[in-house]
């Protein structure tokens, strides 16, 4: 069987959690016998990655150019959502259409809601042709969160309207590709449960996964100082803009003066880049290497307000060893139980204890570490995610019957 992966970007390092994902779940079909392809966006296209020796071709186009003035105007204009219009380009979809014109594919699997709108002009030309979505949020979930989280704050007036316009469209264009895709895959039970609300198409449940063994050789260190926070993420992005300020306005005045908070992640967002002359803070913006900050940290934070799916930058500090601290939503999804693999605080004095009680005591933070890897190692490892995948794919399959 032909899989043809449709991703918003080339996954390759698999830095982000979107890129993780999608590495790994292209890995997995090519290693169970699949023929995969890729086609996505890149500025650039590299060479010589090791996907470029797992799939038969990867096509790659120029991601469109959109300016602030293209979104205002179709949000004030039209009533597309704004992530179906991030990654649209008709020189994209004349390439897509050229490509299932010339090549016999079996199976589209589009990862994410902005590669998921090609979905819908391929079902009407190949109406037989299975088409999986694969969701990495239930987004109107999210902008749903974003906007509750932001509701009456009269700095963020623009941004929860923003919210709620999206709230609306995106359950608008979600329902529409969850009927039209042939199965549906969730990260996570919550978002199960919303996508499968939406259609009778069947919504799967494939969580996110990493490879543990490559977190297994990182060991706690004291290089970034005996009470280092780390908090790791892409810093455009605004259910992590969101965390980070919180956590400076609301909790880091509650821990002692020699704390230090390291802020580890690309593209740090304008709101952010008046905290480098905090004394207490790092700001790192891109990284070649995260591992160091693994390591360092004595706790590692995840205060996050908003978002749904499952967080990469858990699994990953998890897997690295590191006692994490994180509110219920970030880690809505894991399973984890507080007080045996992390500790979860939703209020700024609690999540405040939470990390004063840590940095305090060594011997708790090496129990929670270790606690913390061990059930990552068990539940999120991509050998015990893969199979759930199989058995999608299967059901799509004539020379691998469903069982």
């Amino acid at each position: 069987m032909h899989i043809l992966f449709l991703t918003s970007h080339f996954p390759y390092p698999p830095q982000s959690g979107g890129a993780l994902r999608a590495d790994g779940l292209i890995n997995s079909a090519v290693e169970t016998g699949y023929q995969v392809s890729l086609f996505c966006f890149a500025e650039i296209p590299p060479n010589h990655t090791p996907l470029h020796k797992r799939c038969m071709d990867i096509i790659t186009v120029k991601p469109p150019t959109r300016h602030l003035s293209d979104r205002l105007r179709d949000i004030a204009l039209t009533r597309h959502a704004d992530m179906a219009r991030r990654f649209w380009s008709p020189e994209a979809l004349v390439q897509l259409r050229d490509y299932l014109a010339t090549h016999t594919v079996d199976l589209i699997h589009a990862e994410s809601i902005e590669m998921a709108v090609y979905l819908l002009p391929i079902h009407t030309w190949y109406p037989d042709l299975p088409l999986i979505y694969g969701s990495l949020n239930a987004e109107a979930d999210l902008q749903r969160t974003v906007f509750r989280a932001e509701l009456g704050n009269p700095k963020r007036l623009a941004g929860t309207l923003y919210s709620w316009i999206q709230w609306r469209r995106l359950s608008v264009l979600e329902r529409r590709i969850c009927q039209t895709a042939s199965a549906v895959l969730a990260v996570s039970e919550p978002d199960q449960a919303l996508l499968q609300a939406m259609s009778d198409t069947p919504v799967a449940l494939v969580k996110n996964g990493i490879s543990t063994a490559d977190y297994t050789h990182i060991q706690p260190n004291d290089a970034l100082g005996d009470k280092a926070i780390v908090f790791t993420g892409s810093m455009d992005y605004r259910p992590n803009v969101d965390a980070v300020l919180w956590f400076i306005d609301q909790i880091l005045p509650r821990l002692s003066a020699d704390t230090y908070f390291y802020i580890v992640g690309h593209r740090p967002h304008p709101r952010l880049l008046a905290l480098q002359s905090h004394p207490q803070i790092s700001l790192t913006g891109r990284v070649d290497d995260i591992t160091p900050y693994w390591a360092g940290a004595k706790v590692y934070v995840a205060p996050l307000r908003m978002g749904s799916g499952t967080r990469f930058k858990i699994l990953e500090a998890m897997a690295s060893g590191c006692a994490v601290v994180s509110t219920t939503i970030g880690a809505q999804g894991l399973g984890v139980i507080s007080g045996q693999e992390l500790l979860l605080a939703d209020t700024p004095i609690a999540f405040a204890n939470a990390i004063e009680g840590l940095l305090e005591n060594p011997a708790q933070r090496e129990a929670l570490g270790q606690a913390g890897r061990q059930f990552v190692q068990r539940q999120f490892d991509w050998s015990a995610i893969v199979p759930r995948l199989l058995e999608v794919y299967r059901q799509f399959d004539p020379a691998r019957p469903h069982q």
